[in-house]
């Protein structure tokens, strides 16, 4: 009994031994290496950068008030049209009481010379009816009470503007009311109702009451690298693209160029816009995030190879072209643009002929 499984348990170890000495002959048995077989071809490269920016429309305005108050009603909200001179909100003022003061002062001066004024009028008129004043003595009178009447009425409206935002001899005008100074769209509405707002002054940019765009007119907004920017000239084709809208695609012209450049983490970049072909199709929004794509170079129908046969050796550049015995030839090239995919051949090729690609390593078909 004790023999049986001292030779079970010498079979067991025999087996182990077995089994790794077959596993390592296995694994060091060389590797099968190919090569990817390539052809030189006629085709067209183009050299294009992408550019990351936004979508923007071109008009974009801040509509502030015209005196300071408090939001009373607002009429609109964000996402809707408005058009030149409709009213987006209502303000109650909230006077100044120094102007107050001020305005409330005139218009009791201007009472006082009314008064007095029209005494002096009703006087001279008395004794010009009766022959006693000339002419000239009497229209003097009738004009100094004539500009105490145009004053008393300009020192009440002062006060009415300043005292409820409009007069009573102009309501269409009241700067109570804050009107669009564009047509197009509300793109955001920052205040509420009872919010304080503030016209716009040299100690300050005012209250913004809304934001309006004309969301037919967009251009995308980018930033080129200092490197690629000497290649570019206004009315260069484009093509945007926008993350948000997969399905979207539109034709551009580059149409600005700043003249100078914007340090962004470290790197010069220059500001470019080009005008969008806005569809009715789709629903575009301000600061959708866009890529431009740009032709910066083209060469039109040369032979070319794919960059993956290149060898590089020094400032040298080498292919290895297939014999027609099968055996493979190191052969200078040079070569010319590349779009990061296909390089063009300049000299050292022809149109046809087969190349060594990469390698590709296939395992012993034993072990598959």
């Amino acid at each position: 009994m004790k023999k049986a499984v001292k030779y079970i348990i010498f079979a067991l170890i025999a087996l182990v031994f077995l089994g790794t000495f077959v596993f390592l002959f296995r694994n060091s048995r060389p590797a099968k290496v190919e090569y990817q077989e390539l052809e030189a071809t006629v085709m067209d490269i183009h050299r294009t950068t992408v550019v990351t920016g936004k979508i923007e429309p071109r008009n974009e305005v801040n509509v502030k008030p015209q005196i300071n108050g408090i939001i009373a009603e607002l009429y609109k909200e964000a996402g809707q049209q408005v058009k030149e001179g409709e009213v987006i909100a209502k303000l109650r003022v909230i006077p100044d009481m120094n102007s107050l003061s001020s305005a409330q002062s005139r218009v009791r001066l201007a009472e006082i010379n009314l008064r007095q004024a029209r005494t002096n009028y009703e006087r001279e008129k008395a004794l010009y009816d009766k022959k006693l004043v000339s002419d000239e003595e009497y229209d003097k009178v009738l004009q100094a009470y004539n500009q105490a009447t145009e004053e008393k009425a300009a020192a009440q409206e002062s006060l009415e503007v300043i005292r409820d935002g409009v007069s009573s001899r102009n309501t269409t005008g009241s700067s109570t009311l804050v009107r669009s100074t564009i047509t197009g769209l509300i793109l955001n509405i920052p205040v509420k109702v009872g919010n304080s707002v503030i016209q716009a002054n040299t100690m300050n940019d005012g209250t913004t009451v809304a934001t309006v765009a004309n969301m037919s007119d967009l251009i995308f907004d980018g930033n080129i690298d200092e490197t690629e920017v000497g290649s570019l000239v206004e009315g260069m084709p484009m093509h945007i693209s926008i993350g948000a809208l997969p399905d979207y695609g539109s034709e551009a012209a580059l149409e600005y160029i700043s003249p100078k450049a914007v340090e962004n983490n470290g790197a010069n970049q220059f500001e470019i816009k080009a005008a969008l072909q806005v569809s009715t199709d789709h629903m575009i929004r301000s600061g959708y995030s866009a890529n431009a794509e740009i032709v910066l170079e083209t060469a039109s129908q040369v032979l070319s190879i794919p960059e993956s046969a290149l060898e590089f050796d020094g400032d040298d550049t080498y292919v290895y072209r297939k014999n027609p015995n099968g055996s493979y030839e190191r052969i200078q090239v040079r070569t010319g643009l590349s779009d990061g995919v296909n390089i063009e051949i300049k000299s050292g090729l022809s149109a046809g002929d087969k190349l060594r690609g990469p390698m590709v390593i296939n395992v012993d078909e034993d072990e598959s």
